[in-house]
């Protein structure tokens, strides 16, 4: 039994890397008050050696702490996701206003940040319903911290309430689904539930029932519609670089938590079909094709009313996850390999787009879209990347973000879904709509201020960082796919 705990002790290093690193961030924090880059350092440090571990993993395929984690390629994919996200952020936090006025705290918020880290990574390998509960847990108490980190600002204050209420709720229906399930099997396992469904003898209402109440803690930590009325209030009294977290790492752990669910638990087929099928008592598909067509539908439409930058870029994300959803509906590998292709160009669009927003508001105090007026002239550096960033999000090519809703789509196609398709690209030009708002104020009006908006070298690399990828990723991205492809392998299911 010793031997089996070290062992497991060992692939769980990037973990403890992360566990470690909270634990030496909290005491660098309490011996060297005056010098917070030490703590800082540390944060670096973790996240990184947290990232080369992860990476050595791949082509693992084992389970762990009986059967509580597993460690596959899938588990590796979202760690690596989470933990790139959570890098960029801390690149964020050199240069945003409204962290670096909180000095007497940087602490807390980079060890909250790395415990942020910690939650989603056993969030996307959990394969018991209890490690699940837990890890949404450590991810979501971290994020409530976080939204309302600036403390002496009341919308951050009010994010913070909001997202704990909603939150509180969320967890709460989802627990008692988890209850439903286990008097209904007898096992929270995913797989040994799965083989219970599989023999038809559960009831098959109670499971409906309790598969809903599952899909509320989901839906809320993907903010799909509707379980989604959290996002916008808490993205826009957030801070900047909480916001793109939430909207970038967190939804790929809610994701990636709902893909491993719907997939061990719900879908009985192997995965060297071209096709899986969903367990006949959970209408599955449909309630995929309800959440992804409303969450896509609602999110743009509404985003066309903002006026608040933020607020615009958390509906448009509340749209993404409806594109993304469109990918699980294909129960199969082609469809799960999309969602991810797109996630990682996400990732970089969707942060790109935050990181400028961050800029300008450290030198106009707004986020408002009327003061993005002139911006062409100000900074045409910031003006032009915000513009790419926009029109990846969109889905146009020659960028990054057309290769990701272009194997969506494709995979819905193939999958005979191809009025879903339609709703997509009809979707798609509603955003562009409102993204153009963005573009005529940048580069066709003029604003009320000439003055130069200054960015750092500094600055400028972090977002070429994300510039680039998001430009390259849409001209050569065989690789990126390939990655994807190889990555929708699950324990026990190769």
């Amino acid at each position: 039994m010793f031997e089996q705990i070290i062992f497991n002790l060992q692939l769980f290093l990037p973990e403890l890397i992360l566990i470690g690193t909270i634990l030496v961030a909290i005491l660098a924090d309490l011996i060297f008050k005056e010098n917070k880059s030490v703590v800082v350092g540390f944060v670096c440090a973790g996240l990184l050696s947290a990232i080369y571990f992860t990476f050595q993993q791949r082509g693992l395929n084992i389970s762990l702490f009986s059967g509580m984690i597993a460690i596959d390629n899938f588990a590796i994919f979202f760690k690596l996701l989470t933990l790139l996200s959570t890098i960029f952020i801390v690149l964020f936090s050199f240069s945003s206003k409204e962290v670096l006025n909180t000095k007497s705290r940087i602490g807390e918020y980079y060890t909250l940040l790395v415990a942020l880290a910690l939650g989603m990574a056993l969030m996307v390998s959990s394969t018991h319903m209890i490690m699940m509960y837990l890890s949404l847990e450590i991810a979501s108490l971290t994020s409530y911290i976080l939204a309302g980190y600036t403390k002496e600002n009341k919308n951050s204050a009010e994010a913070s309430l909001k997202y704990v209420l909603y939150g509180a709720i969320a967890s709460g229906m989802m627990l008692y689904g988890i209850s439903l399930i286990y008097g209904l099997t007898g096992s929270l396992d995913f797989y040994t539930i799965n083989l219970k469904l599989a023999e038809g003898s559960v009831n098959p209402t109670m499971l409906l029932v309790s598969g809903l109440l599952i899909f509320v803690g989901f839906g809320y930590k993907i903010s799909a519609v509707p379980f989604h009325y959290w996002t916008p209030d808490v993205y826009e009294g957030s801070p900047i670089t909480i916001t793109a977290i939430l909207s970038v790492a967190s939804k790929a752990a809610g994701f990636g938590m709902l893909m491993r669910f719907v997939r061990t638990v719900f879908v009985t087929d192997g995965m060297n079909l071209p096709f899986w099928s969903a367990v006949p008592s959970i209408p599955i598909e449909n309630i995929l094709i309800l959440l992804s067509v409303l969450t896509m539908t609602i999110g743009n439409l509404v985003a066309i009313w903002q006026d608040n930058l933020k607020r615009l870029l958390a509906y448009s994300s509340i749209a993404h996850a409806g594109y993304m959803l469109l990918g699980l509906v294909v129960l199969g590998n082609e469809g799960y390999s999309a969602v991810m292709v797109y996630f990682i160009v996400y990732l970089f669009m969707n942060l790109g787009a935050f990181y400028v927003v961050m800029l300008v508001g450290n030198e106009t105090g707004s986020e408002n879209i009327d003061d993005y007026k002139g911006l062409g002239a100000r900074n045409t550096f910031l003006a032009i990347s915000l513009a790419i960033f926009l029109i990846s999000l969109t889905g146009l090519p020659p960028t990054a973000g057309f290769v990701g809703k272009l194997y969506i789509f494709a995979a819905l196609i193939n999958s005979k879904f191809i009025w879903l398709a339609v709703v997509g690209v009809l979707n798609s030009v509603v955003s562009l709509y409102y993204y153009v708002r963005i573009f005529r104020n940048m580069f066709l009006r003029k604003g009320e201020s000439e003055n130069e908006i200054k960015i750092s070298i500094f600055e400028k690399i972090v977002l070429l960082l994300l510039l680039l990828p998001t430009l390259i990723l849409g001209l050569y991205f065989g690789p990126l796919v390939e990655f994807a492809q190889s990555s929708v392998v699950f324990f026990g299911l190769n």
